[in-house]
């Protein structure tokens, strides 16, 4: 059995780089900054991680943040646009369970993991992760091994093909678990 805090999490986002400008205040999913911000270019996490995207509704580029300040997140992260998405990861309490598949539609190789691996290849021989199968906790998926390139947040659920998500030519090469070591 596996349970999620939803209540802890809160972020701000400032309008300029250094807090400065407009600011928002956000301790949930937003969906379209633009609502509250022209722009959105630092920000401070005081509790929780969240993920931010450079486009609308939670698509585009991601980066995880957790707990700090990020007083230049263009510089920081290499985002060329600015913030437009969050959403906020629930700490989870309990086992982590996923399956990384070799090809999309959960074909070829699969393996099931409960903890973080730091290279597909050198683990399992698996030169390609196309799909996945996340039954229990919050996963981040790399592009290149020992979790650095870009990223993918996964959530309990089935993701049938990384293409079809946008992810076209891009191959994931390391996963880790989101909890409160991240």
């Amino acid at each position: 059995m596996s349970t999620t805090d939803m209540s802890m999490g809160k972020i701000i986002f400032y309008e300029d780089r250094n807090f400065q400008g407009r600011s928002y205040e956000c301790m949930s999913d937003c969906a379209d900054m633009s609502s509250y911000l022209s722009r959105c270019h630092s920000c401070r996490v005081e509790s929780g991680c969240f993920m931010v995207y450079d486009r609308p509704n939670f698509i585009g580029n991601q980066y995880f943040m957790r707990r700090g300040e990020y007083s230049d997140y263009q510089r920081m992260i290499g985002f060329s646009d600015c913030i437009r998405s969050c959403r906020m990861i629930p700490m989870h309490k309990g086992s982590y369970r996923v399956r990384i598949y070799e090809r999309e539609n959960f074909g070829g190789q699969m393996y099931e993991l409960m903890d973080d691996c730091d290279n597909f290849q050198d683990r399992y021989r698996m030169s390609d992760c196309q799909s996945c199968n996340v039954m229990d906790g919050h996963w981040l998926m790399y592009e290149q091994p020992h979790y650095r390139g870009r990223m993918m947040y996964l959530r309990p659920g089935e993701y049938r093909s990384f293409r079809d998500m946008g992810y076209d030519g891009m191959r994931f090469s390391s996963i880790r678990r989101i909890n409160e070591s991240c």
